[in-house]
């Protein structure tokens, strides 16, 4: 069993270490692992670029691919001492592709304190049972990066324009939730363009989105929605009009999962006691233009009806991967859905 401290940096969280890692603050080693890339990426990018100034990377950044990696030489590279510099920082990429990975545990049974030893270990966690595991808890740094849950992921968009010092329309991240979903590297790349791009606004709003990442304010996933909510057929046929001239804004195989999504939490809400906005406020992310959308849905279609539209939509996915279907065109499929469901 992992004593105290070793516990208390088994925990750690990625935020955390990068602040520790700033004060210059660092442990012999971190095995970073899990099936979120966003956050082992953030991790590595830092090590590799921030913790050494330049001229001492010259010397003291030694950086593996896993692919490649044989395991003698990382543990050489590891026992090196640094060179005009108190700390060498050893990198070792796609560690998940490196064979005879269970060799490190000599290493990492007796760490050299002047070597910061950075393993990235993507795809999948490591199995905790192996003696390699358990020497990496008891004596370094183990980060766990797990998917963000669907319903965090308006809140992450909203805290991360707030980190890079913007705010941004409620709009605004619902398009950018419904468009890329839930691909953090995308979604950063995507703000950091548009941060770049706005000059000297210090708000994002959905013209920026329109803009700058190519998402139609007015022909999109979440007015898509908004159209079918409202029973509003003539909007619903304009934008999937907008989607068969220009495919890319909105392909069956996303528009059908994001709508089943939307329509699976609003019909959910007939089995809660209480439909008043304080209560559903956190089930739809605390975002009022999809609150109000829902509320609209269950006023126009009632339980019967929502259970209706997600049959239609589960018979419309199995004709959109050619499950019963010849190859029909997916915007007379959405046509069809659509018109069945508001009609």
């Amino acid at each position: 069993m992992p004593n105290k401290l070793s516990l208390f940096l088994f925990l750690m969280s990625a935020d955390k270490i990068l602040q520790s890692w700033k004060k210059k603050e660092f442990q012999p080693f971190y095995w970073l692992e899990g099936d979120e890339d966003y956050y082992i990426d953030e991790l590595v990018d830092y090590a590799e670029h921030k913790i050494l100034n330049e001229s001492e990377s010259s010397f003291n950044l030694t950086v593996f691919y896993g692919k490649d990696a044989d395991w003698t030489q990382v543990i050489n590279a590891c026992k090196r001492h640094p060179m005009f510099a108190d700390k060498q920082v050893v990198i070792l990429k796609e560690a998940q592709m490196m064979t005879a990975i269970d060799k490190l545990e000599s290493y990492f049974e007796s760490p050299l304190s002047t070597t910061i030893f950075i393993v990235s270990h993507k795809g999948k966690n490591y199995d905790k049972r192996t003696k390699l595991y358990k020497t990496i808890e008891k004596k370094g740094v183990v980060f766990q990066s797990t998917k963000l849950k669907e319903d965090k992921i308006h809140e992450w968009i909203l805290n991360y324009v707030q980190k890079v010092g913007y705010s941004i329309s409620v709009k605004s991240v619902s398009l950018l939730e419904e468009h890329i979903g839930a691909d953090l590297s995308r979604i950063a790349t995507e703000i950091e363009k548009l941060t770049i791009n706005i000059g000297n606004k210090k708000e994002i709003d959905e013209h920026d989105i329109e803009k700058y990442i190519g998402i139609s304010k007015e022909y999109n996933v979440f007015e898509l929605q908004a159209a079918i909510a409202h029973k509003d057929l003539h909007t619903a046929l304009k934008i999937i009009n907008y989607f068969e001239g220009n495919p890319k804004a909105g392909p069956i195989q996303m528009v059908l999962p994001a709508l089943y999504s939307f329509f699976s939490k609003v019909y959910s809400v007939y089995g809660m006691n209480d439909h008043s906005d304080q209560a559903l406020k956190p089930f739809f992310y605390f975002n009022p233009i999809a609150l109000k959308q829902a509320k609209s849905m269950m006023k126009n279609y009632g339980y019967q009806g929502m259970e209706k539209n997600i049959l239609l939509l589960h018979h419309y996915n199995m004709k959109g991967v050619g499950v019963g279907d010849s190859g029909t065109d997916s915007a007379i499929l959405l046509k069809e859905l659509v018109v069945k469901m508001l009609l």
